[in-house]
């Protein structure tokens, strides 16, 4: 077990091989002691499995944290034949999801499986959630290259946090581009301003237009429409084990019990005559298809399902058109193969060939099936075309819980099918459909716009300074234009088509099941401090810089302070492996940094905060001046330091590998001089980040002088290397205002990608493939992130006030969530975030207070400086990584009864902790607990 342990974690680390590390222990004095002790010690054995489970652990998080970025969870394509009636036989490519290609079994700590909708109508569907039926401005313009495109802007606040931003849509042929931007006191923005936030829309020949009509709201609404419909309709195929034609398949006149228990599962048998609910093209009046179907509802998704079964059957015509035709026009199938001998399952899976059913419109088949113990089994074929889509299939794919497949099932047939709207062939329809629409409306809106254009004007309610009969014209203008509105989106609400509904179906076994990034209170309450940096400490400890001070913080307990704010941290990172903590701090703003090193030993005995001359000592030497520093990831064979002097570049190792640091800890407590320099390199610019790549996979970890650093400019990147002086060009940010954010290093089939994020966008980059070629990853998000984290397989990005999550393999949207001064704590190994405790968040009532109070303090003497303003303390949460990581195929479950806690979606609030109370009179003012001074 130890072998197979250690080379795990060297395959991992990619750092040495076994002869070599066998020739490194033979020389290390502490292993060679444990070699004299018997194999039956009982403490040796014991410190075996500690030394395993700890490098287990290790490469399980350098997996899940930044190490396999995988699209072999999602299957494989292979290439199917097809036999035609003249005996020809044509191919068509599937990607196949069974949990037996040989990606999916490689993966050696399962399949992250958790069921979530990619992008979800509540959070994507913008203009009918935040702009219908509210006071916005349209307005209507011609981009570089003379295509028409509308602009909605609305101010609006989030519902929980009164938070105020800016939310915008730009409508173009190639879809709706959203953005949100925060919104600065005194300081409104301009429709030029917006529009540069959007790629190439900042080099307009002429200002767009504002449109004042009502009217326009209906057609913005179908514009988002096209993005597909908030309902669904699936077919459901009942073929007995064995049949291989869709003569045959389609000739089953009755299902098997097995099939009907299935329907059940699936959804309520339905009357479709006076059918007054989403119908799905099936006919309700004269029973033309049929006189029963299946129906279900699913977060605010109504689902019909086409039954070959409940379809019309025909004794005389043997292709049954009737069935093909609503079975055939289906973009997503479930194709249940029954099967007598349950043994015969996993055959049944394997044998089945999608090309059987010959259909053009159906992109994805979903087989299912009865396996042992009245498991159900799954696979998933899709047309090579589609993009990959979640959740990924656990393996193997059976499920003992029949409603957690139930929900598995549907989250994968949605998605299947928004998947398939983004193929060449739907995409096209959709660009060709949007560019007739928005010619017409521009040709039409064009034509009754007269008076001069109103491109400068800003954003407000009103038109400044104007005279009283237009102030009059206008709140009636704006009146009908928000009446207009609100029965637009009413209408759409009574017919079924809104797309903020979260609703389901609830039957006797619904679970109810916590999202993947729901956090916990890690710690309640925390000074209202500037944090500068942090990093978590192990498991339960994080060490957070402020400019009062830098302190430590034990979960839940309490925070001690441990350097004074005559030390100024700008930049820290605590390293279990090797027991130290590195800094970059100097007294003050004005003085040039160093890189600082202590050792964690130290810093838990402190009894008093240290000031600056007390660590003097501990400076590195070569590092004044340092404006920059990177460090390697963890797990890997060594610890690798980059700093960044100005232009100037230098290299750093530290002497000890972390196997030998974890054998032989007692003799590692090195401080700055663990650290040995290598090499330094002159640079044309003064880097802006830094990202040292790891040769993760190969057998033979890098000398350090040809390890590899990505490295961020003004408005690019280029890798550099020490050992060669060589600088290749990697990515070129084309923005007249660039604002670079991060460069993730991920590794997909043992081969470095990065994760380039700047200004709204994420581009995948390979270094050995030029970026010219590799646009086809890129996504962007709704605002400019600070900062960015990856856990597999979720990408989550943290704006000012607010955080969004996506798959990282397709980036699309899972969730949004929207708090007052949120900011990323850590995100080394769980998910640290601060934000103002929930209790504290301004309402509404506090900012008209707020603004009053200014108000008078223009007219009244200076406020006495006794007078504190109120405190609002943060609190800080932490989203496990075994939580975003961990597989969706679990027979544990929430209860039905339990309670909620903390997020269930976008539109609730965090929860309040039991410890400590915090009061919330209203004649009280809450006071957070003063920090320990030892």
């Amino acid at each position: 077990m130890l072998c197979l342990d250690m080379r795990l974690v060297q395959r991992l680390r990619g750092d040495r091989t076994e002869e070599a590390a066998a020739r490194d222990r033979s020389k290390s004095v502490c292993v060679t002691s444990f070699r004299n002790k018997s194999p039956r010690d009982v403490s040796y054995f014991k410190l075996i499995h500690r030394r395993a489970s700890s490098a287990l652990a290790n490469a399980s998080d350098l997996i899940s944290r930044r190490g396999v970025f995988s699209r072999r969870y999602y299957g494989s394509v292979e290439q199917l034949q097809q036999t035609e009636n003249d005996g020809q036989e044509h191919g068509r490519r599937f990607r196949i999801e069974n949990g037996d290609s040989p990606g999916e079994k490689d993966e050696m700590f399962g399949s992250p499986s958790t069921p979530v909708l990619e992008n979800p109508e509540y959070q994507t569907r913008w203009y009918f959630k935040y702009f219908l039926g509210r006071l916005h401005q349209n307005y209507v313009g011609t981009d570089h290259e003379k295509n028409p495109f509308f602009l909605s802007v609305v101010l609006n606040e989030d519902n929980n946090t009164c938070v105020p931003l800016y939310r915008a849509i730009l409508f173009k042929k190639t879809g709706a581009q959203k953005i949100s931007l925060p919104m600065t006191q005194n300081k409104i923005l301009t429709v030029k301003q917006i529009l540069s936030h959007y790629p190439n829309m900042d080099r307009l020949d002429k200002g767009p237009k504002e449109i004042f009509s009502p009217d326009l709201q209906k057609d913005l609404l179908l514009l988002e429409e096209q993005e597909g419909s908030v309902n669904f309709k699936f077919g459901v195929i009942y073929m007995k084990f064995g049949q291989s034609s869709d003569d045959e398949i389609l000739s089953n006149e009755f299902g098997s019990y097995r099939f009907e228990q299935f329907l059940s599962l699936l959804g309520e048998k339905i009357r479709l005559k006076d059918w007054d609910k989403y119908r799905g093209g099936l006919d309700i009046k004269a029973d033309m298809t049929g006189k029963y179907s299946v129906y279900t509802l699913y977060q605010g998704h109504e689902i019909m399902f086409h039954v070959s079964t409940l379809l019309p059957y025909s004794r005389d015509n043997r292709q049954q058109v009737e069935r093909k035709r609503h079975i055939g026009n289906d973009i997503v199938n479930i194709v249940f193969v029954d099967v007598d001998d349950p043994s015969q399952s996993e055959v049944a899976h394997s044998i089945f060939n999608p090309t059987c059913i010959k259909s053009q419109f159906t992109h994805v088949f979903a087989v299912v099936s009865l396996d042992r113990e009245n498991q159900y089994r799954l696979s998933v074929f899709s047309d090579e075309a589609v993009p990959i889509f979640g959740p990924s299939l656990p393996c193997p794919p059976v499920f003992e819980n029949p409603y957690l497949f139930r929900e598995f099932l549907l989250v994968k047939l949605i998605n299947g099918e928004k998947a398939t709207f983004e193929t060449p062939i739907f995409a096209g329809k959709r660009e060709r459909t949007l560019d007739m629409l928005i010619k017409d409306l521009y040709s039409e809106h064009m034509a009754d716009t007269k008076g001069p254009m109103l491109n400068r004007r800003a954003f407000s309610d009103v038109l400044a300074d104007a005279p009283r009969s237009t102030r009059l014209k206008e709140d009636s203008r704006q009146i009908e234009f928000v009446r207009i509105g609100q029965a637009l989106k009413l209408e759409a609400i009574v017919r079924g088509d809104a797309p903020t509904s979260q609703a389901s179906a609830t039957c006797s076994g619904t679970v109810f099941r916590k999202s993947p990034w729901e956090p916990n209170c890690f710690y309640p309450v925390f000074p209202d401090y500037r944090i500068t940096c942090a990093d978590s400490w192990n498991e339960n400890k994080l060490v957070i810089a402020t400019e009062e001070g830098t302190f430590v913080v034990e979960d839940g307990t309490s925070h001690h302070q441990i350097f004074d704010r005559s030390l100024q941290v700008r930049q820290l990172s605590v390293v279990e492996a090797h027991g130290i903590l590195l800094l970059r701090a100097a007294h003050s703003s004005k003085e040039s940094n160093r890189i600082y090193i202590f050792r964690l030993s130290n810093i838990e005995s402190l009894d008093a905060s240290k000031t600056r001359s007390n660590v003097k000592g501990q400076r590195l030497e070569r590092t004044r001046g340092t404006n920059l520093y990177s460090i390697s990831r963890s797990g890997g064979g060594r610890l690798r330091m980059c700093v960044a002097i100005g232009r100037r570049l230098q290299m750093y190792q530290w002497k000890h590998s972390a196997a030998w640091t974890t054998w032989c800890a007692p003799n590692d407590n090195d401080t700055v001089e663990g650290f040995s320099f290598y090499w330094e390199l002159n640079l044309n610019e003064t880097p802006s980040m830094l990202t040292i790549l790891d040769n993760g996979y190969s057998n033979c970890s890098p000398s350090p002088g040809n390890i590899q650093v990505c490295v961020g400019y003004k408005n690019h990147w280029d890798i550099v290397n020490g050992h060669s002086n060589y600088a290749q060009h990697l990515h070129t940010v084309e923005l007249s205002r660039p604002h670079l954010v991060a460069a993730l290093d991920l590794y997909e089939d043992q081969e470095i990608q990065l994760l380039l994020c700047y200004n709204h966008t994420c581009h995948f980059q390979k270094i050995n493939e030029d970026s010219s070629t590799s646009t086809d990853f890129d996504f962007h998000w709704n605002s400019v992130p600070t900062d960015i984290v990856c856990a597999f397989p979720y990408v989550v990005a943290f704006m000012n006030n607010s955080m969004e999550i996506r798959l990282i393999v397709n980036g699309n949207l899972v969730h949004t969530m929207s708090m007052p001064r949120m900011q990323l704590v850590a995100g080394k190994s769980d998910i640290f975030f601060a934000t103002t405790a929930p209790e504290f968040f301004p309402s509404k009532t506090d900012r008209l207070a707020v603004e009053r109070q200014q108000e008078l303090q223009r007219l009244s003497p200076p406020a006495s400086p006794n007078i504190s303003p109120e405190v609002r303390p943060l609190r800080i949460y932490r989203i496990p990584i075994t939580s975003l990581s961990k597989s969706s195929n679990s027979n544990k479950s929430s209860s039905s009864t339990e309670s909620p806690s903390t997020w269930k979606s976008t539109e609730s609030k965090l929860s309040v902790p039991d410890a400590p109370r915090v009061s919330r009179s209203a004649t009280s003012s809450p006071i957070p607990p003063k920090a320990k001074h030892y």
